[in-house]
């Protein structure tokens, strides 16, 4: 009995000296434990928040804090934020996908309460836009080719019709593929994001640009985003209600449903 004690105690002792270990070995996960997107404006709204046409969201990911896109309407915008307890002051960066007003419209009013920010935006914006966003005192980065602008984070450059680019987060499930409203085609975006960083995409949140769609079209499109190895998608904004329920339909428990206030981590 008294051996039998004594091997138990030796096998305690082995796994408590293991588990620092185990977290020296998984830096990682420590690292990305914090790590989230958290819708502050779309078309759908879970109670107490304010559902219009446009959409931002604001990601968390490492030790950046970046909002990504701004909505239509800056009060809107600031209202949602409020109730989430998400200070404008706490904005590093901007990340624009695209000049329509739905993307970049509340951007005045958060410059008016942040001006200490940087805004990464396609090049092919008009220079008076880049002139009036340095009038508030931010930097502006322009944006063409692909490239790394964070650690781990890139942006897929600017894609055509409309010239839209898409923001990149490398993480250690895979990519997280943030988009605004896909107009060059959410497959095509989620394969120059795969190519541009050799890795497959877990994770594509935003507007997938298919109100309208056809459903062999969609289906089309749901099947060519799991061939590209995606596990999760959350379509938001411009998506339409039809592809979401056929999305919903395909991805099943990996399929997110949008809407400001809605929060995803990994």
């Amino acid at each position: 009995m008294r051996r039998f004690f004594l091997i138990i105690v030796a096998i305690l002792v082995l796994v408590l000296a293991f588990i620092p270990l185990f977290r020296q070995q998984n830096p990682a996960r420590q690292q990305e434990s914090g790590n989230k997107i958290t819708i502050v404006y779309d078309n759908k709204a879970l109670s107490g928040f304010k559902g219009s046409w446009g959409f931002a969201a604001l990601v968390k990911f490492k030790n950046y804090t970046i909002l990504f896109d701004t909505g239509s309407d800056g009060e809107i915008l600031l209202s949602n934020m409020n109730k989430l307890g998400i200070d404008p002051k706490s904005i590093q960066y901007i990340f624009l996908s695209h000049i329509h007003g739905d993307h970049t419209g509340g951007l005045w009013a958060i410059l008016k309460e942040n001006s200490n920010v940087t805004v990464f935006l396609p090049s092919i914006f008009p220079d008076g836009f880049k002139e009036k966003v340095r009038s508030f005192g931010a930097k502006v980065v322009e944006i063409y080719e692909p490239k790394e602008i964070l650690e781990d984070i890139y942006t897929t450059g600017v894609m055509f019709p409309v010239g839209e680019q898409a923001l990149i987060l490398k993480t250690s499930k895979g990519l997280v593929v943030v988009v605004g409203c896909s107009h060059p085609g959410i497959v095509k975006i989620v394969e120059r994001a795969e190519n541009i960083t050799g890795e497959n995409a877990y994770l594509v949140v935003g507007g997938f640009h298919l109100f309208g769609a056809p459903e062999r079209e969609i289906r089309k499109i749901g099947t060519s985003l799991k061939r590209l190895g995606v596990q999760k998608i959350m379509p938001c904004h411009c998506t339409g209600s039809k592809a979401e329920d056929i999305f919903a339909e395909e991805f099943g428990t990996d399929y997110i449903e949008c809407g400001t206030g809605k929060t995803i981590s990994w």
